[in-house]
């Protein structure tokens, strides 16, 4: 069973950067597939990134490639986002989440078993 929260959202100004967190509290964070996924106000949840078990594979939404990067820290328990070059329309609630039916890469929301309650990234122009 893992808990996750994320910290590190805020107001910033477009072009501006901002790092998100994300603290696993389960025994078996080494283990999972991680990912990080943005829901805009009237929008549907929709990927932005994925990390593999060991960090070693990643892979990113067209739309924040580039600008986006994730990381781990296993002995943290603790997986980041690094964005850069924000802009307005990267304006969302931002979620983690972990999987335990894979330990590589995924894009896809069905994929994951625990999710964070979401940190708010707001990019103003």
């Amino acid at each position: 069973q893992e808990q996750l929260v994320e910290s590190g959202g805020g107001l910033v100004q477009a072009g501006g950067s901002l790092r998100l967190s994300c603290a696993a509290s389960g025994r078996t964070f080494s283990r999972y597939g991680m990912g990080w996924f943005r829901q805009a106000p009237g929008k549907e949840r929709e990927f932005a990134a994925t990390i593999s078990s060991s960090g070693g594979t990643t892979f990113y939404a067209d739309s924040v490639k580039g600008r986006f990067t994730i990381s781990r820290d296993n002995a943290k328990n603790t997986v980041y986002l690094q964005m850069n070059n924000l802009k307005p329309e990267d304006t969302a609630l931002y979620y983690c989440a972990a999987t335990s039916r894979t330990s590589y890469t995924s894009a896809r929301l069905s994929t994951y078993d625990y999710w964070g309650q979401g940190t708010q990234v707001t990019v103003s122009s």
